[in-house]
């Protein structure tokens, strides 16, 4: 059978087996390729039509939804062209059962996809906002912080994810030194302006 999987007639199957395995490595090791922000390229008419029949529509990451087309594709080209050398003794061409394998493989990938979305609930994109970084707590790294002096602080986001930004004391005459905790209350740029902690009583949302 992997001899027969490496003919001319199986091909297409065999790259798309290949390529659904390389795929499933990188979200193994964690690269999190998987938590693209579909949103920021996809309009929501779009988004709620052809996106949701496919699967794309909920919070299922790409790569997770590309792996399954891929592996649905691999399975019905191979169903397929099995059904064809039990009927005709021979595999059909191979751009023929691609393209049989592209429709009832997609129609399969729906299914899967909103099964796989419906039991991954708990998903959310890693991507922020800069401004989601305001009205955190975070802790100076380095140095201390003073006006026209900043200094590099580190701040989780919801998602326990951690940043890295740079920061000078909202009041002039503060200084913040390496180890305090703030509270970021305002931005220019890239560039944060926080509180001591022990000075304010405000709260991070």
């Amino acid at each position: 059978m992997f001899a027969q999987f490496l003919t001319p007639a199986y091909l297409p199957f065999a790259i798309a087996f290949v390529v659904m395995i390389g795929i499933g490595l990188i979200e193994a090791i964690g690269l999190g390729l998987g938590q693209l922000d579909l949103d920021a390229e996809i309009g929501a008419d779009a988004h709620d039509g052809v996106l949701d029949w496919l699967g794309l529509g909920g919070e299922l990451p790409i790569l997770i939804w590309l792996t399954s087309l891929l592996g649905c594709f691999t399975l019905a080209g191979i169903a397929i062209q099995q059904g064809a050398v039990a009927l005709l003794g021979t595999p059909l061409p191979w751009a023929l059962a691609s393209g049989g394998a592209i429709i009832v493989g997609g129609l399969l990938n729906t299914l899967a996809a909103n099964g796989l979305a419906r039991i991954m609930p708990g998903f959310e994109t890693s991507v922020i906002s800069t401004d989601d970084l305001l009205r955190r707590h975070g802790t100076i790294l380095e140095g201390t912080a003073r006006r026209g002096a900043p200094a590099r602080a580190k701040i989780v986001d919801e998602h326990g994810q951690a940043h890295f930004i740079m920061v000078e004391p909202h009041d002039d005459m503060d200084a913040i030194g390496q180890g305090q905790s703030v509270l970021t209350v305002r931005r220019e740029g890239t560039l944060f302006f926080a509180l001591p902690d022990a000075a304010t009583l405000l709260k991070s949302i």
